[in-house]
């Protein structure tokens, strides 16, 4: 939806409806332990009956707004805000672009429900020794590709667990390694190393700090493993300033916290990316919304990472 599309003297309905809702388990990863998932729905709808929806899911340790200055900033219109409005909130409030882009996209043009086969997912695995027993039901139900963190222990008790869980795991499994930025240069090598041998590592995600791009660059061009970047490129701010300074491998894109829909997919039009879009843990309804993006932009030989279901209780 580009924004010339859009008319500008369009007025909408506002409502916000904040949730929350309680993982199944705490998610570990080295950004700490998480427990509640927070966010809040949007709708807007005319004078013609038109209506769509679309969340803030924000990820404020990713670099994206608060929730609570999130609901702040929308709660400055009123009930009613307008599509030239929406087109203009600012670049630091992301969840909030995804949000209202996304529901006022549906409202102009609707678009059913969007899931794919099992196979076409990455299932999250959780941290530590529990992914020993996860994988099995997982794979019972059609999942190919799995996603398990690390950098959430000692690397020596993580590399054993590895070599247990490649060990087990069925031929023609897909594995991704995740370490949210939490590895030194020589434990990422390890790391690398092992997965070299394992022979059935897909990439390994943001291996190192966002501060250590020239590294992860270099680290990058010498590796069998293939590397993505995650934390990296949170925002589309990010995204573009790594695609200009040289990365031309892997890019995992959280549209819920990418920003603007409509600017993301310009540049993705415009620079064909190996990219990979990922679950922010939203509700039914950003979900929706990224994977419409995914089908649009993604790389379709490799599984999205919206394989999140067994984590959450609530609304999903």
């Amino acid at each position: 939806m580009e924004v010339s599309q859009v008319e500008t003297s369009l007025t909408y309905r506002l409502e916000l409806r904040p949730y929350q809702y309680r993982f199944r388990q705490p998610l570990k990863t080295y950004h700490g332990v998480w427990t509640v998932r927070e966010g809040a729905l949007v709708r807007l709808s005319d004078d013609k009956g038109r209506e769509g929806w679309g969340e803030i899911a924000p990820l404020p340790w990713f670099g994206s707004e608060t929730l609570e200055d999130a609901i702040a900033w929308c709660k400055n219109y009123g009930s009613v805000v307008t599509s030239a409005e929406i087109a203009a909130i600012p670049a630091h409030l992301p969840a909030c672009q995804f949000a209202l882009e996304s529901a006022l996209e549906q409202c102009l043009h609707p678009h059913s429900a969007r899931e794919l086969p099992p196979q076409h997912y990455s299932y999250l695995l959780p941290a530590g020794a529990r992914a020993l027993q996860a994988w099995q039901p997982l794979w019972e139900a059609g999942g190919r590709t799995f996603k398990w963190k690390i950098g959430v222990e000692p690397i020596a008790v993580e590399l054993q667990l590895f070599d247990r869980l490649v060990e087990e795991l069925p031929p023609g499994v897909k594995l991704r390694l995740d370490a949210n930025g939490g590895l030194t240069l020589a434990t990422a090598k390890q790391w690398l190393s092992s997965s070299e041998r394992a022979g059935c590592v897909e990439f390994i995600e943001q291996p190192l700090s966002p501060d250590e791009f020239e590294t992860m660059l270099r680290l990058s061009d010498s590796s069998a493993i293939p590397l993505a970047l995650d934390e990296s490129v949170a925002s589309l701010v990010q995204l573009q300033d790594c695609h200009n300074r040289g990365w031309r491998g892997i890019f995992v894109i959280k549209a819920a916290i990418a920003g603007s829909p409509q600017r993301l997919r310009q540049f993705c039009q415009h620079h064909p990316l190996d990219a990979v879009f990922s679950s922010v843990f939203e509700t039914a309804i950003g979900r929706q919304a990224a994977l419409h993006l995914a089908a649009e932009l993604g790389n379709p030989h490799r599984a999205v990472g919206f394989g999140i279901e067994s984590w959450f209780d609530g609304e999903g």
